[in-house]
């Protein structure tokens, strides 16, 4: 990883990400040293502008931010930290320094599954319901999701509510199954939403 301290007279800002929510939490800078020690301990460490030393956000918080990754920008001048925090990252105790809420989105788990359903059709683990999906083949699970959206159109109509959910989960959890079995993914699902809600999309 190449980073031009020199152009802007040694440091760099890092944008801090949480790496599970994928929110940004705080903007901080970097130098040399700072980079170093945040690599060697694991925790993220910056530079202080006005106190002209370094410091390691959460030393005396306790709130400290855990290094996942890092990247540098395509002009070898910006860091994108990806890093786990313990506790609210902003010194007033808001989770970002932007008052917003580090919350993950629920959508996002749908990706999540469908990774960890992958990994399942590439290892077929014994035991597994997920590998005995596969083992029967593109028709039962073709089968699977369809008795699965019946029993969710009969809840909506004469169940309950937390019935209908559970059944859309079941109708979800085999729909990914079978575009994993054909090699796709829930994304191209809704790349496919989101072009039919362009203003100029036509139904084929």
């Amino acid at each position: 990883m190449k980073i031009d301290f020199e152009k802007c007279g040694g440091l760099v800002p890092a944008i801090i990400q949480d790496a599970t929510t994928k929110n940004v939490l705080m903007l901080g800078y970097m130098n040399q040293e700072a980079l170093e020690k945040t690599q060697e301990t694991g925790l993220v460490t910056f530079f202080s502008r006005s106190r002209q030393c370094l410091w390691t956000k959460g030393e005396t918080s306790g709130n400290y931010l855990h290094l996942v990754s890092m990247q540098v920008d395509c002009d070898n001048d910006t860091l994108l930290v990806k890093a786990t925090p313990d506790g609210p990252t902003c010194h007033k105790g808001t989770d970002t320094c932007w008052g917003e809420e580090n919350k993950p989105n629920p959508l996002q788990f749908l990706s999540e599954l469908q990774d960890f359903i992958e990994t399942r059709h590439e290892e077929m683990p014994e035991g597994s319901y997920t590998t005995s999906l596969f083992r029967d083949g593109l028709n039962r699970m073709a089968q699977k999701v369809g008795e699965e959206a019946l029993e969710a159109v009969i809840e909506a109509v004469n169940g309950t509510d937390d019935r209908f959910i559970y059944e859309c989960s079941d109708m979800f959890y085999h729909l990914i199954v079978l575009l994993t079995s054909k090699g796709l993914r829930i994304e191209d699902v809704v790349s496919e939403l989101q072009t039919r809600h362009q203003p100029n999309w036509h139904k084929h």
